[in-house]
């Protein structure tokens, strides 16, 4: 017999089943939040895996299609690879319970999370990271939780908790906050330009409500968890540890690591690693481990050099931010270019314009974006950090870097109407050490401009890292963390924003929780370095966007025509727009409301196809004046096509003044004439006039 628990949650409830379902899995649980459920798994392999130096976890979140009611579009009708919205939410997951797991635990621990069905009012993502804390604590897989995640939504100056999918559409703020029982444990948001004073009052209002979780979520474990198994600690013995020290002093480990060229301390480790590895030849069971010890060595080095002398280590002071360098139009031909370098990370971003048709389709689970406009690809060679291998594609972490950059610029961009073009920027990481994506959200502020795109403001990205102490009082905060902060600290905190609020922050930390005075300052310090960024050099670089796209970006002219008229431009099949498109090279995109995008690089065939458009969906009036081509000729006259497959027909009457015998007389197939209106005749055609066209008359339609 299963048991069942129960507790309101803004608003729904939120019930887990435990025992009832996937009892093979160390952990399981049944979740329902509303009508939204989800199966969330923890399972752990039996024995450690061998020849590894971290932790080997694993988080999925699958969506089944059959949870909207929706068959998986495609050829092949069944869910395939995970979309990009999956990775970011099995990332959302995974960040805040990493840390609670021991660090010398090396079994393969999985979390599956399968969404069943969605409830639009309660949202899924929530769920499957409560369910994957549930299911973990209650399995015999060790893990120092709960903790517990909720988000916040801003609509009209009013926090919304667990806003529904609609609310989400309107909302200032798109938060998500994971808390351990005292602390808070992962921050990830986007936002409308939310000031950071509102945006750490919505961080701890969502804290609140997560130690309300726990609580919950303590009496499940108290009534189902189960005792935690032993296991092999793959911790470095000490006498190693002292056996280092003997041969290489802490003095010589300070030396090694204090500078700020990244490959000159990777080359000084080598050979202190060298060294070490002749010294224990002897100890075959300490060389398996002497990897993880120097690295332990450096670690505990920088961290001392930091916390106790406030000596960072390429010599900065704790608020100094590294060499800045901007530059626009770096690459020839493209749409636009910038590149943004701080330190040794450096950042090429590149923006491609097009017709909002080729904006990205989505197939998820969210019923109210299908589409999006606006698309950041971030990518990591191997060569930006010296390292050598083939490239497979975007891997986890490129897809989170690059949605927390588009997260960072949507709030920014101009709306469809003001701008329609469909947007993409690529980050191309030449060289990396710490913090690329925010270096890439300053290269595509830049790009964007450079590109004409019309943005409200620049937007600027940084990063700040901690190092802490034995107790919550005794720590550090730095700004603007190079890759050996981030690799030997506790925290790497973005925040994205314009100078007049926050539009992105995504916190990853190493320890239990931060504390209140952590994520202020922390806060506090990424205003102060993201004004600083805005106002000397991207604005330097390039103060404001390009008046108009670049000659090598494509035109786009909008006009408007009666929606009831659609039908008319298009054609029976498609075959009256394809004719224009052929005819002019141009590319047409009709909305429903009547908006028509007409897309191309020549702006004469531009205006030609514009001519075309505009003529099919006017309601011709006699008197009006049109130019055609004479395209059929009969005995009783002929007939000038004024538009793609539309035509009208001028009576040998109406051709010339004066009586002619023959059309042939006076016009021939291909002739471009002009005619004037004369009405419909009795069978419903277009009647034209020739000979009441005056000299110089202009034409009136089109």
């Amino acid at each position: 017999m299963y048991k069942s628990f129960s507790m309101e949650l803004a608003g729904h409830t939120l019930t887990v089943d435990i025992d009832r379902v996937a009892k093979q899995a160390n952990g399981a649980a049944l979740m329902h939040y509303g009508d939204t459920t989800i199966l969330s798994t923890a399972t752990a392999s039996r024995e450690p895996r061998e020849g590894i130096d971290f932790f080997p976890l694993s988080v999925e979140y699958e969506e089944k299609m059959y949870a909207v009611g929706k068959i998986p579009g495609g050829f092949n009708k069944r869910e395939g690879k995970a979309s990009e919205h999956a990775i970011l939410t099995s990332r959302v997951i995974d960040r805040p319970m990493r840390p609670l797991f021991p660090k010398d635990y090396r079994n393969d621990v999985t979390l599956v999370n399968m969404v069943m069905s969605v409830d639009p009012e309660c949202n899924p993502e929530v769920l499957a990271m409560l369910g994957s804390s549930i299911a973990t604590c209650i399995s015999d897989i060790p893990f120092d939780g709960p903790c517990a995640a909720t988000q916040v939504g801003l609509i009209d100056g009013e926090f919304i908790i667990n806003p529904s999918l609609a609310q989400k559409e309107i909302s200032d703020l798109k938060l998500t906050v994971a808390s351990t029982r005292d602390k808070v444990i992962m921050i990830e948001a986007g936002a409308n330009e939310v000031p950071e004073d509102q945006m750490i009052e919505a961080i701890y209002k969502a804290h609140e409500i997560n130690v309300e979780i726990i609580g919950f979520i303590d009496k499940i474990v108290a009534e189902c968890g189960k005792p935690k198994h032993a296991y092999a600690s793959c911790a470095v013995p000490e006498e190693l540890f002292e056996a280092i020290r003997a041969i290489v002093p802490p003095e010589e480990m300070e030396e090694a690591v204090f500078t700020d060229e990244k490959q000159v301390r990777e080359d000084n480790i080598a050979a202190i690693t060298d060294r070490l590895k002749e010294a224990f030849a002897e100890k075959p069971e300490w060389l398996e481990v002497l990897g993880e010890a120097v690295y332990q060595y450096q670690k505990k080095t920088v961290r001392k050099m930091i916390l106790k002398d406030h000596k960072r280590p390429d010599g900065r002071a704790i608020t100094q931010i590294r060499p800045l360098a901007a530059e626009v139009d770096i690459i020839p031909r493209v749409h636009g270019s910038a590149m943004f370098t701080r330190g040794q990370t450096q950042i090429c971003t590149v923006t491609t314009l097009a017709p909002l048709s080729e904006a990205q389709r989505l197939d998820g689970l969210d019923e109210f974006e299908v589409s999006k406009r606006y698309m950041h690809h971030y990518n990591f060679p191997s060569y930006s950090v010296g390292e050598t291998k083939p490239s497979r594609g975007p891997g986890r972490r490129e897809i989170g870097h690059g949605a927390l950059a588009e997260r960072a610029l949507v709030p920014v961009l101009p709306t469809p109407e003001e701008f329609p073009y469909a947007i993409r920027t690529v980050s191309e990481t030449f060289e990396s050490n710490g913090s690329t994506s925010q270096a890439s959200i300053c290269a595509s502020t830049m790009s964007l401009m450079a590109a004409g795109v019309p943005i409200k403001k620049p937007v600027a990205g940084i990063s700040c890292g901690l190092v802490t102490g034995e107790t919550d009082d005794d720590y550090l905060v730095l700004t603007d963390i190079q890759g050996l902060e981030d690799f030997f600290g506790d925290m790497d905190f973005k925040v994205a924003g314009t100078h007049d609020g926050i539009t992105a922050i995504q916190m990853d930390i190493k320890i239990h929780g931060l504390t209140r005075p952590i994520v202020e300052e922390a806060i506090r310090r990424t205003k102060e370095a993201r004004e600083y960024i805005l106002t000397e050099v991207l604005e330097k670089t390039i103060a404001e966007p390009r008046p108009e796209v670049g000659p090598y970006a494509p035109k786009i002219i909008q006009i408007s025509i009666d929606p009831q008229k659609i039908g008319d431009v298009v054609g029976q099949r498609g075959k009256t727009i394809n004719d224009i498109i052929e005819r002019t090279g141009v590319k047409i995109d009709i909305t429903d409301d009547g908006n028509v995008s007409i897309c191309g690089v020549d702006a004469k065939n531009m205006e030609e196809a514009r001519r075309m458009v505009q003529i099919i969906a006017t309601d011709f009036e006699e008197g009006q004046i049109l130019a055609g081509k004479v395209v059929s000729i009969k005995e009783f006259g002929a007939f000038v096509e004024f538009a793609p497959g539309k035509e009208g027909m001028v009576h040998i009457s109406k051709m010339v003044k004066e009586r002619i015998n023959r059309v042939e007389d006076v016009l021939t197939l291909g002739d471009k004439v002009k005619v004037k209106c004369l009405g419909k005749d009795k069978m419903g055609r277009m009647s034209f006039s020739i000979k009441d066209v005056p000299a110089d008359a202009a034409v009136t339609v089109g």
